[in-house]
């Protein structure tokens, strides 16, 4: 027997076995954790919070008094001439004059038909939306995350078994170089063995280059160097206690898209009462102090200043504005109805995809029963089969129908596995459940 073939791939898997145990190995915790804290939509999604949450005042909706401070400085050089009542005339050429006036005036609306008490209300409901939206993108995003973890579980798996089919391939091979070099054998046969030999190695270089760039994808989703290089734990666990009724009932608490949509008609109801407000009066009080200086070179006056306090009020009325008040209001309940429509809708589109969900995540929860048991019975064919090759009863093609059998039914329940996944992931992400 040659040793060196042998060997050769012992040693290759232990180079290999050694490079991945100095790997990290990321979980799908820390992956999530990454996400949350890393990936720029959802950096973006929390910076529009913040605005929505900063933009809250009393200040912004108009409850509080506005002071401003002023100063005006007038000045001019002019040729002037007076003719006073009596018939005198007086002229002067390049007279200047100046006025300068400063001070500074509050005014405060007291009252504006409740508008300012419903645009505070209107502001808080957007900062609902800006966390709803947040919520949203998070949901996507580790949905994205856990979607991505998972697929290379199974590419991991994916990768296990083609390694395992090299083995006996190698073996395989070993055995008809062995059978040839005592005459038990046709060179057809060694040349048979090492054409699936270099097929299975191809399948492996596909896979590895798939891997990677998965890989690579997830670590965009954690926005992070793609360069970065980690293994993944090689089991998917697929929560089957999902019932359909729950997921229903969590979706209407839970559901961002829905709250969304919910807060949109609050918002539109706000709306509604500011433009309401337009048919009251708006009374604003006034109140200041200011200084005025002026001087002139021609008149009665060369110098005058004056100071004081003054106050007031401001009160106007819509009377008549072309019917606009009317057309605005009419629009604005409108638009209340459309987003109860767009409630209804939501509420039917998330029925429905959760509906279809679950169907697919019930037939992926039995495919997995079944490429397990399928797996296992192709596991014991191939060891069967394998005993017989070696002592010659059975042909390398039936051989070779046993080991694609085996290679196929693992990969087959790998995937049943990872589809199970994405079906709960979907349906926790309808529910607005997914577990970070």
């Amino acid at each position: 027997m040659n040793t060196k073939i042998l060997f050769s791939p012992l040693v290759f898997f232990f180079l290999c076995f050694t490079s991945a145990q100095a790997q990290v190995t990321l979980t799908i915790e820390d992956a999530m954790t990454i996400a949350l804290e890393n990936n720029f939509e959802i950096k973006i999604a929390k910076n529009n919070l913040k605005i929505s949450e900063t933009n809250v005042t009393f200040g912004n909706s108009g409850m509080l008094p506005k002071a401003t401070a002023s100063i005006v400085d007038n000045n001019s050089i002019q040729n002037s001439s007076q003719i006073r009542q009596d018939g005198t005339e007086t002229a002067l050429n390049n007279a200047k004059n100046n006025s300068l006036s400063y001070g500074v005036s509050l005014g405060w609306t007291i009252f504006d038909g409740m508008k300012m008490f419903a645009r505070h209300d209107h502001l808080q409901e957007l900062q609902k939306l800006g966390d709803a939206e947040l919520k949203r993108i998070i949901l996507v995003k580790i949905g994205q995350v856990n979607s991505t973890y998972y697929d290379l579980v199974q590419q991991q798996q994916a990768l296990s078994a083609l390694d395992t089919t090299i083995v006996i391939s190698t073996q395989r091979l070993t055995l008809a170089q062995n059978r040839f070099s005592i005459g038990k054998a046709s060179k057809l046969e060694v040349l048979n063995a090492q054409v699936d030999l270099n097929s299975d190695q191809v399948a492996l270089l596909r896979q590895k280059e798939l891997y990677a760039n998965t890989k690579i994808l997830m670590n965009q989703h954690l926005a992070r160097d793609p360069k970065i290089d980690y293994k993944v734990f090689d089991n998917v666990t697929v929560d089957s206690s999902l019932v359909l009724a729950n997921l229903l009932d969590l979706a209407q608490k839970q559901n961002p898209v829905l709250q969304s949509q919910i807060i949109n008609k609050r918002i539109a109801e706000l709306q509604l009462k500011q433009v309401r407000a337009d048919r009251y009066p708006v009374v604003t009080l006034t109140s200041g102090y200011n200084f005025n200086e002026s001087q002139s070179s021609l008149g009665f006056t060369s110098e005058a200043s004056s100071r004081g306090f003054n106050y007031g009020f401001n009160a106007t009325l819509n009377i008549f504005d072309g019917f606009n008040q009317h057309r605005n209001e009419k629009v604005a309940k409108l638009q209340i109805e459309n987003t109860q429509i767009a409630i209804e809708q939501q509420n039917m589109v998330i029925n429905t995809q959760l509906s279809t969900a679950f169907q697919t995540y019930l037939t992926n929860l039995e495919l997995i029963q079944l490429e397990e048991s399928n797996e296992a019975i192709a596991k014991q064919n191939l060891d069967i089969t394998l005993d017989k090759f070696k002592i010659g009863t059975i042909t390398t093609i039936d051989f070779r129908t046993a080991q694609l059998n085996y290679v196929n039914a693992k990969v087959r329940y790998s995937n049943a596995q990872f589809q199970a996944k994405l079906s709960e992931i979907a349906l926790k992400e309808l529910a607005g459940n997914i577990n970070f």
